[in-house]
């Protein structure tokens, strides 16, 4: 079904505002003092916990020495997050790998973002995104080898826990190095405007919309999908698409058919439709898009 570019990307706007989310709370979580906890049994030595911790800015201290030596959840959390953005990431590569080919020209890489085929004078590689889709492999690994590493650790420090250090940092500059990459490779996307256009009206987009032209007319919906799927075998015998039969011959299909049913079909109508929570239509997206920018705001002053 055909939908409104900028609502496609809207998407990917929540899914990076949850990983900013999780951000937050992983840290929230994780930024516990574990001063005093010693090798595991607590310290003998007098000192202010609480002065210390207000010092380096530590909101909590830790409630169990042993759990303050043995703990490596503040690792996984944050492995956890990082390989939940780089899937994100990862998925928005693939769309932007698919569009830029020939077959779908829908959008045009910037060539600090590209490189040249080493055979064809004419492609542009989108490097970028693939090596941004290559990497998620990494992090996804770094998870797995820090959760296994700890699954059969009795308390508190086993020097197998020193394994955590190199994914840990590995994912830090790997998703690190991803973002910003990003934040700088998107805004220079061309948009092919009449291509995408031109995709909205080929293979049956308004298929749907049709039947619900015809529940509007009072068919039920399941006879109208079994009657939109008869105009469709019509169509595609005749090569067409279901915008380009006749009247007569939608009628032939259901005769509560009637004139402004291609006014229905048309794209701008069948995207402003969608006017249910979080749909296409284009009042809710610029709704969206008004308060995705104040929340910006909001977290920038932060």
């Amino acid at each position: 079904q055909p939908v409104l570019l900028s609502h496609h990307l809207r998407a990917y706007y929540d899914m990076l505002s949850r990983d900013q989310d999780r951000l937050s709370e992983c840290h929230r979580r994780i930024n516990v003092m574990p001063l005093g906890a010693a090798a595991l049994a607590g310290t003998t030595y007098p000192f202010d916990a609480a002065f210390v911790a207000e010092q380096l800015d530590f909101p909590r201290l830790a409630n169990n020495s042993m759990d303050a030596v043995a703990d490596r959840d503040f690792a996984i959390e944050f492995l956890s997050v990082a390989a939940i953005c780089m899937i994100h990431l990862s998925r928005l590569s693939e769309e932007l790998i698919l569009w830029s080919t020939s077959e779908f020209g829908f959008i045009e890489m910037a060539d600090a973002f590209t490189t040249g085929s080493s055979i064809m004078p004419q492609k542009k590689n989108p490097d970028v995104s693939e090596l941004v889709r290559g990497k998620t492999g990494g992090v996804i690994g770094d998870l797995m080898s820090t959760l296994v590493l700890m699954k059969g650790l009795p308390l508190t420090y086993n020097r197998d826990i020193q394994e955590d250090k190199a994914p840990l940092f590995r994912s830090v500059d790997t998703l690190i190095a991803c973002l910003d990459i990003y934040g700088r490779l998107l805004p220079t996307v061309k948009v092919n405007k009449n291509r995408m256009r031109q995709a909205t009206t080929e293979g049956f987009l308004n298929a749907t919309d049709l039947a619900d032209y015809l529940v509007t007319k009072g068919v039920a919906f399941r006879k109208a999908h079994s009657l939109v799927g008869q105009a469709v075998a019509r169509a595609l015998e005749q090569g067409k698409e279901l915008h380009h039969l006749s009247l007569e011959e939608l009628k032939e299909c259901s005769k509560d058919i009637e004139s402004d049913v291609f006014s229905f079909l048309e794209v701008e109508n069948m995207v402003n439709r969608r006017k249910s929570q979080g749909g296409t239509a284009l009042k809710n997206v610029r709704q969206a898009i008004s308060r995705a920018k104040d929340t910006l705001k909001d977290r920038t002053k932060a």
